[in-house]
């Protein structure tokens, strides 16, 4: 880490902050660190390969993933299934400390508390690489779930919309469901699928569930209340997104009083995905073929 200085650490932390302000609901890793790149002057040194055990990758990605993590146990940044997004205390940080060594040094300053409140001591001149392999450990770690994430968000987000309703139909199936009817190609009415807590269908709640299968553009207010139009008051409404909904349409729907409705995105329905994988036939895991593999986890 000789080779870069607290002062451009500092530079390129701010300048990331700064790309996800402007994405309060978060930003794919990938997609920030490319923003940054073409944001900053590379140095030579940040322009050239690091290698680790053999694996190669651009060093400036690496130097700010490693710089990221103090950020991370600070409570400045969030890294979730590979989206990164900053908490309210890393948007007032990026306000207070215009400086970028001055950024640095409170990350710093902060990322010592911490390992502290963890017994843990570290140097006050290198607050990150006194624990080198468990740093490298975290890095080889996110990467690792960014890379499974993204191509499994890919699959989904290029599968046929009735084969991924299908999907949808299994996931209720193994959560204990009766699926009594999915639609078929063409109108349904705004209704996918409607499943039952009970093999004859004869107990409430009823779920009515919408399905969406499509790459970007998020499910708005208008849509989610033209949804929510169709569910009676002994139903339950499940509306199933890919590529999710805006804040307007969660606001919405959290606010419900009388309707029960449940916004699933695509992370939710992964969750939900591997908690029942065991519950699921085999037609399904065809359809959504996953496999645990296992990494070293980095210290929480």
């Amino acid at each position: 880490m000789a080779e870069i200085t607290r002062k451009r650490t500092g530079e390129l932390l701010r300048g990331l902050f700064g790309i996800l302000l402007q994405h309060p609901d978060g930003l794919r890793a990938r997609a920030a660190l490319e923003k940054l790149a073409a944001s900053v002057r590379l140095t030579p040194h940040e322009a050239g390969n690091y290698e680790d055990g053999g694996d190669v990758s651009r060093r400036f990605e690496w130097l700010v993933r490693f710089a990221t993590i103090a950020c991370v146990k600070t409570g400045w940044l969030v890294k979730q299934k590979g989206t990164w997004f900053l908490t309210e205390d890393g948007r007032q940080a990026y306000q207070r400390f215009t400086d970028p060594e001055d950024f640095q040094k409170e990350a710093a300053r902060r990322y010592r508390e911490w390992k502290s409140s963890q017994g843990k001591s570290l140097s006050p001149f290198s607050p990150i690489s006194d624990n080198a392999v468990e740093e490298n450990t975290a890095i080889t770690f996110e990467e690792a779930e960014e890379q499974a994430q993204s191509e499994i968000e890919k699959f989904l987000k290029s599968m046929n919309p009735y084969d991924f309703q299908d999907l949808v139909a299994d996931l209720l199936k193994g959560m204990g469901y009766f699926v009594s009817w999915t639609a078929p190609p063409g109108k349904d009415g705004g209704v996918d699928i409607i499943a039952h807590p009970d093999p004859l269908g004869t107990r409430s709640p009823r779920l009515k569930v919408q399905v969406k299968r499509q790459a970007d553009s998020r499910v708005d207010r208008q849509t989610v209340q033209s949804f929510i139009s169709t569910i009676g008051e002994d139903d339950a409404g499940l509306f199933v997104c890919t590529s999710g909904f805006t804040k307007d349409a969660e606001d919405y729907a959290r606010g419900q009083e009388r309707r029960k409705i449940m916004l699933i995105d695509l992370g939710r329905f992964l969750d939900l995905w591997i908690q029942f994988h065991d519950k699921l036939d085999d037609v399904a895991c065809r359809r959504l073929p996953i496999a645990p593999i296992y990494f070293l986890t980095p210290e929480s």
